[in-house]
């Protein structure tokens, strides 16, 4: 990248860039964990010159710090697909339910920003559609950060909830449905051209969380693509152009999408209704009443600690996800 005339071929160069950075963040970690196992190091031999109480407290803190590394560094070198490291678009929609599964679908929201945030990802809401009691009837999430889809594909499917309602006044207990989907942000959707004729933009005032701002002008935009169907909605912008900007860009990855799948039996199956969300079709359970359990249907993975999980603490449901679908 440093040689003369690098640049003189804009294309080749961009493609060795982006097989720079992705290199680059598979080095890192190495790198992180070697400084780490360095300064672990040099404390215990510390340790063996002075019997100091101090130099064991920081010697036991930099084994915990040195050990979760490892296990971010062993989870990430599971992700093999070339899409896993792209930032995504996440969908959470409530399902059967009524008010309790709207109210489940804002916690799975929570549950995923706070996972978000622990790995340092930024997490943008780009449609947001309220529910007139409580929660949320969905929303669409731009996740930016490394590996972002990779780790989030774990968690595509129907979500349960089972708890006492908040809801009913004879305080009994209820099942609740959502669903979550997840969308790749390919780096490479210029290439996908669209006409002018091929969409229909419609424009409507923001109902989301985004601030009063939003309600003043009709700045949230509704692209339909006529000759696919797909429906896309932005309204995290006071900017009627930044809206429409995003909401291609998200059209244009569901477009690429598309361009991926062969068969017509796949395209169904990714982008028609993912069955009802509803009984049969979970993919986890979240138990609040009358015990407490968090099992995913395809591992076999469970805790009973099911707070840990609702404040982001899903690494462990990731990688047992991505051990039983090694590329």
């Amino acid at each position: 990248m440093a040689a003369p005339g690098f640049w003189d071929k804009p294309e080749t160069a961009k493609t060795t860039v982006a097989e720079f950075k992705v290199l680059r963040d598979r080095v890192r970690p190495f790198e992180e964990i070697e400084g780490s196992y360095r300064s672990l190091s040099e404390l215990l031999e510390l340790c063996r010159k002075e019997a100091d109480q101090g130099i064991l407290d920081e010697v036991a803190a930099e084994t915990r710090a040195l050990k979760s590394k490892l296990e971010k560094l062993e989870l990430a070198s599971m992700l093999g697909k070339e899409t896993d490291r792209l930032n995504c678009y996440m969908s959470i929609h409530a399902g059967a339910g009524g008010t309790d599964s709207s109210d489940w679908a804002a916690m799975l929201m929570r549950m995923y920003v706070k996972w978000m945030d622990r790995r340092g990802y930024t997490a943008s809401i780009i449609d947001y559609a309220a529910n007139e009691e409580a929660g949320i009837k969905r929303v669409v999430i731009k996740v930016n950060g490394p590996w972002a889809y990779g780790f989030l594909r774990s968690e595509i499917g129907v979500h349960r909830l089972v708890r006492i309602s908040p809801f009913d006044f004879n305080q009994r207990r209820h099942t609740s449905f959502a669903s979550v989907d997840l969308l790749p942000q390919f780096e490479d959707e210029e290439e996908i051209e669209i006409s002018e004729s091929e969409i229909k933009m419609d424009t409507y005032r923001s109902s989301g969380a985004g601030g009063q701002h939003v309600n003043v002008t009709d700045s949230a935009v509704r692209i339909t693509h006529i000759p696919t169907g797909i429906i896309v909605q932005c309204q995290n912008e006071r900017s009627q152009h930044r809206n429409r900007a995003e909401a291609l860009s998200m059209l244009k990855a569901k477009l690429m999408r598309l361009k991926e799948i062969d068969r017509e039996s796949e395209l169904k199956a990714m982008y028609s209704e993912k069955g009802e969300i509803a009984w049969g079709n979970q993919i986890r359970s979240y138990v609040l009443h009358p015990y407490t359990l968090v099992k995913d249907h395809r591992t076999d993975l469970e805790t009973g600690n099911v707070q840990a999980v609702l404040d982001g603490d899903l690494d462990e449901f990731m990688k047992a996800f991505l051990m039983l679908k090694k590329p």
